[in-house]
């Protein structure tokens, strides 16, 4: 896919009017074929009715061959504007969606962290969607009755002026008031809507995710009865969605036979004053009748748009807030293999403590340096400034020299190998699990690292570099799913590797077995490792703890 400019909500759509407005004016030319031929249908079968003591001297041959071109044009066309149409939301789908990572994903994890993962994946799943078929569901409905009307009514008034004047009053009832109705608190309607969507989601994926611990606490029945209550909740509001689009199409059933009612007398009274031929006043008629018919869908098309503004609030919502990092407007390179070096460094989360308070640190060239601490004490953050997730409120962060500000965050990226504390194992091979690691990596390296870590018997036993592994490592122990995030790690081609808590959730021995051989894989590698945890007395590493926002030495 080819790069797009990092732009606004507005501009993902604008890119692809050409292709939307070919597609409402084909479903403009559908519901006119549809209108016509009904029209046309009316006339010739009442003109034929009329004619028929002298049939002699009708035309049946124009207004039938009218009516078979006007059944073929309405195929045609609703054809051609459903692949028109389906074409432009796919293509509006697709960058939308890349609209939404390009513009999120920079927000990862300073800013999405405030999100829980199952209100983040109902904006992703319910939000994008609904914003995605705004087209074909709200606006280009919405345009193509419009234009369909104003055409009828024209025409309407062209026949008779009080025709016209009458389908303008029924346009202004049923495209007006019809819609206020179903739209009535909209806004704040659709926008509860959306957030009993996103609880229901969170609920049942929360419920997934620990449904181990559930399980072992013998809470899976309370949690099943929040669940219940969210679901409960949303059928509510859907019911009231419901209902109130029930009253709409109850006021348009209604307001559609007063119109027609009216038309029929105002064309039956125009016939009996031959003002108006017969065929024409039938026509009127049934013209009347297949635009309230065309117009039958406006309270849900202004349902629709509603819901995907609301959606694309909360869409904007996520991806407008300011980044934590942003990159120099002219980056400096990154030196090669050299020192990170934290001097003076402070840092506060928000409205929060200050968490680091005039850290210093060194890690030279091939330097492994441990930081223990108790938990909450600034170490996950720490590794974050060494990655530049944070810049620093006071102090720099800085390798070979360079401030980690005036470099670009992919540059230096590319220097650093990061494990994260809960780092995830995907649903795949294991070569598909190292190649996220290095996507250039040959076979040869993945098994040196796999040997390296004394996984490569589990992994030949489990098929290879090709056997799966299961979702999130189901088909691995702990220990090894640990391991195979360490070696997606190693395997990447850079000289500091930082680690945050690579033992949490393993026991003693088996955290000092994965340390140990830690050891032997990271040969001239520099390491910089977080973690709570002890680290053997056989590994000649440097120790520190973070206390009180500072560095100092381990006893």
């Amino acid at each position: 896919m080819k790069q797009l400019p990092d732009d606004g909500l507005r501009a993902v759509f604008a890119r692809h009017r050409t292709r939307m407005l070919a597609a409402a004016a084909l479903l403009l030319a559908t519901m006119l074929a549809g209108i016509a031929l009904l029209g046309l249908a009316g006339g010739f079968i009442t003109a034929a009715a009329l004619a028929a003591g002298t049939a002699a001297g009708f035309n049946y041959f124009s207004p039938s061959a009218g009516v078979r071109a006007l059944a073929l044009a309405r195929i045609a066309s609703r054809y051609a504007e459903k692949l028109a149409g389906h074409d432009a939301t796919l293509r509006v789908a697709r960058d939308l969606r890349g609209w939404f990572f390009r513009r999120a994903l920079p927000l990862a994890p300073a800013r999405l962290g405030v999100l829980r993962t199952g209100e983040l994946l109902a904006r992703l799943m319910d939000d994008i969607g609904r914003v995605d078929g705004l087209f074909v569901r709200a606006l280009g409905p919405l345009a193509a009755m419009a234009g369909a009307g104003l055409l009828g009514i024209g025409w309407a008034a062209w026949v008779d002026l009080r025709a016209g004047l009458l389908l303008a009053v029924a346009a202004l009832a049923v495209g007006g008031g019809v819609p206020a109705v179903a739209a009535w608190r909209g806004r704040a309607r659709e926008r509860r809507h959306a957030a009993l969507q996103a609880r229901l989601r969170m609920r049942v994926h929360e419920g997934i995710e620990g449904a181990t611990e559930l399980a072992a606490m013998a809470a899976s029945g309370r949690w099943a009865g929040r669940v219940d209550t969210a679901a409960a909740a949303l059928a509510a509001s859907g019911r009231q969605r419901r209902r109130r689009l029930a009253v709409a199409d109850l006021l348009h059933a209604l307001c559609g036979m007063a119109a027609l009612l009216a038309m029929t007398a105002l064309a039956a009274s125009a016939v009996h004053r031959g003002q108006v031929p017969a065929a024409h006043a039938a026509a009127l008629v049934f013209l009347t009748l297949a635009l309230l018919e065309t117009w039958a869908g406006m309270g849900l098309a202004w349902q629709a748009l509603q819901g995907g503004r609301a959606s694309a609030r909360r869409l904007r919502a996520v991806v407008e807030q300011p980044v934590t990092v942003r990159d120099p407007a002219r980056p400096v390179p990154v030196p090669g293999t050299d020192t990170l070096c934290m001097q003076g460094v402070v840092f506060a989360h928000p409205g929060g403590r200050r968490v680091l308070d005039g850290v210093e640190l060194a890690v030279a060239p091939g330097q492994r340096v441990a930081i223990g601490g108790d938990s909450g004490g600034g170490k996950s953050t720490l590794a974050a400034l060494a990655m530049r997730i944070h810049d620093p409120a006071a102090g720099t962060v800085s390798w070979g020299g360079v401030d980690l500000r005036d470099v670009a965050q992919g540059d230096w990226h590319a220097r650093v190998a990061w494990m994260p504390q809960d780092a995830p194992v995907f649903a795949g091979s294991v070569r598909e699990n190292l190649r996220m690691g290095h996507p250039d990596a040959d076979e040869a390296s993945m098994w040196r690292v796999l040997s390296a870590l004394g996984l490569d018997g589990r992994v030949r036993a489990c098929g290879g570099l090709d056997g799966e592994v299961g979702e999130g490592g189901a088909l691995l122990s702990a220990g090894q799913a640990r391991r195979l995030a360490l070696a997606r790690a190693l395997l990447r081609p850079a000289p500091l590797l930082v680690l945050d808590e690579p033992t949490e959730g393993l026991d003693v021995d088996a955290a000092a077995a994965l340390l140990l051989d830690l050891e032997r894989a990271l040969g001239a590698r520099s390491l910089l490792l977080i973690s709570h945890g002890p680290v053997p007395d056989a590994l000649p590493w440097r120790r520190l703890r973070l206390q009180d926002g500072r560095l100092q030495a381990a006893p």
